[in-house]
Parts: C-alpha cells; structure tokens; sequence
C-alpha cells in the first residue's frame, strides 16, 4: 500500500531504532534486572511527572493492568461511552477483572461532563456495587482526536477524588494532545492517579506501551502484570526502541497535525464528502459520505485499489489517521485518489 492511513500502528520503526534494538543491552525484566527497560521506565516517570513506570506491551493491555490495580472483582468504573476501554479492549475489565463499567456520554470534544460523573458516582448501599475509578481519553480517538486541556482533566479529577475515586488516563496519544495543546504533558496528567501512553502509534515504535503512577501503583501494577501474562524476560530489545521514540519521536507529532489538516481541507472540498474541519486538532480525522451514489466501504475498497488505505468507522464514516512516514506529498496522492474514484462514482 502506497499511502496507509489506517491507522498510526502502522508505522514501522525509524534506522535509529533499528540500531538501538541492535545493541540494546538486556537482563530479564522479570527479575528486574533489564537495564534498557528500567532506562526508558525512569524516562517515561520522568517525562509524565510521575514517582515510576512500568513498560507493558500494549495500550490495551496497560489500560487493563491499570483497571486491575485500581479495582477489585464486583467494582465498577465509570468511563466514556465512546471510549477505547469500553468499545475497543475486548471487554477484557469485565471478562478478567470482573470490572462493572458504567458509561457516561462522552462530549463532543471528548470529555466527560463533570456533573455526569458525579451522578454516576454509587452511594454507599448494599445493593450496588462499589464505584473505585474513572477513565478518561486523551486524545479521544472517537472523538475527532481530540485533545483534553487539563482543566477538562481536573474537573473531573476534582470530583472523583473528593468521592474516593482514582482516575486513570488513557494516553494513548498523549504526546499528541500535549503538542496540539502546546504545553508540557506532565501539565495534561497531573491529576491523574495512573496513565499510560503508546509508544507504537505516532511515537513509531513497533510494539510496547508503558504505565505510570505512583511507587505503590507500579508495585501492583507489575503484579497484575504478570496476572495477565505481561512478564517479559529480556525486554530491552523493544525498551530501546521506545526510548529513542522519547528522545527523537515527539515534537515531529506536528508534522502529523499538520498534514491531517491538509488532508481534512482537501476532502471538504470533494463533492460528495463532508469533515468538520474545526475538529481536526490532531492527526486523526474522520469524513463522511454525503452521496448515495457510494458507500463508506465502497469508498475505502476503491481507495485500496488506487494504494491508498483507510478505515471504515460507520456505514457512511471513514476514519484516516497521519504518522511518521506519511509526508505532504503522500497526502497528495491520497486526495488526488479520492477525487478519482468520487467523480467516478458521481
């Protein structure tokens, strides 16, 4: 495929990586004793301003051993209708920690209203069960990529933790959401009790993810690890990826900004398509079919044979999402495809 736009998983990893992961250093991590993933853990605590991390391998995965640690059979949590914990993870909360989730309708911008949280929140009766944590998403993926301000965040922090509650981050694309913002992104979790964040989507690292929250969290944290078959012995080979990922991989996130942009202002203006382009803040973006002349499938099915590739999300909704590799040009050819096959169809 000449121009992938499914997703930002697909990027492979830069030369850097490839020789870091060459002469990475390793132990067996289960003992502890890798030193090229204890490196990237005391960047990643670091980086987030939090006491400690721990390196999982994947997103789903740290929101799940986080969900574990913060929540014990028969809780519940409280998180977004469109989240990725709650459409996308398997339902693994429920299926491996028993976890009860209660969702709240997540806002356009992909927050949730603080005042819905607190509804949400259970009273102290028998018959309910025990409300312990609250998920956020940032960016949100089904919500435009849209990045949270930390005064999103806060609010709702504010109002879990004056009931008890711990609050947990997805943070997939956190970096994302920080450079959009233009603000450190220890600012975007201070108030968070655990996040985690991807190395393998725009950060370009080919697999791993990584949690982080207090010294006491991360000690259980590895337990629920190793509870879900997370221990990994010598690590270090995908450590070193994600510390060059931290070190080289971050502040060109704006390039991916910036070429989703283009992408979304090029789509508005094909006859037939429609995005919402004050909503492209980040590099995901998503468009609609506006014709019953094609369908959302038939678009991307088209597009695939042109060598260009996307998601649907919706019978009538595509979902195209830039990272490292794509450059202006292999916008271009993307826009130059769908205007083809969108005269065709018309």
């Amino acid at each position: 495929m000449q121009v992938d736009l499914r997703s930002d998983t697909v990027t492979l990893p830069s030369p850097a990586m490839r020789e870091a992961m060459y002469r990475a250093e390793l132990g067996d991590d289960v003992f502890g004793e890798d030193p090229t993933v204890n490196r990237l853990q005391e960047m990643a605590a670091a980086r987030l301003g939090k006491e400690a991390a721990l390196l999982v391998v994947s997103g789903t995965m740290g929101n799940l051993v986080s969900a574990l640690t913060h929540c014990g059979r028969g809780d519940e949590m409280i998180l977004g209708d469109r989240s990725h914990m709650f459409l996308n993870e398997a339902g693994g909360t429920a299926a491996l920690g028993g976890i009860h989730s209660y969702q709240i309708r997540n806002q356009p911008d992909g927050s949730l209203d603080p005042a819905d949280v607190e509804r949400a929140i259970r009273g102290d009766n028998v018959h309910y069960p025990r409300s312990r944590l609250v998920c956020l998403e940032n960016t949100h993926n089904r919500c435009y990529g849209a990045p949270l301000t930390r005064a999103q965040t806060a609010a709702v922090a504010n109002v879990a933790h004056a009931h008890g509650l711990a609050v947990h981050l997805d943070g997939a694309r956190i970096f994302n959401a920080a450079i959009a913002l233009g603000v450190d992104v220890k600012t975007l979790v201070a108030d968070v009790d655990s996040v985690q964040f991807c190395l393998s989507k725009g950060l370009a690292a080919p697999v791993g993810s990584v949690i982080c929250g207090t010294k006491d969290f991360i000690r259980e944290a590895r337990r629920s690890r190793k509870v879900v078959g997370g221990g990994m012995r010598q690590a270090g080979i995908i450590a070193a990826a994600g510390i060059v990922a931290l070190e080289q991989m971050v502040d060109r996130l704006a390039d991916d900004h910036r070429n989703a942009r283009l992408l979304a202002e090029g789509i508005a203006e094909v006859p037939g398509l429609a995005t919402e382009l004050e909503r492209v803040q980040t590099n995901i973006l998503y468009f609609d079919v506006t014709t019953d002349r094609i369908t959302a499938a038939q678009l991307v099915e088209r597009l695939r044979g042109r060598g260009v590739g996307m998601l649907t999300t919706g019978p009538h909704t595509i979902r195209a999402v830039t990272h490292y590799g794509i450059e202006e040009k292999d916008i271009h050819i993307a826009l130059r495809a769908i205007r083809q096959v969108m005269e065709e169809a018309m």
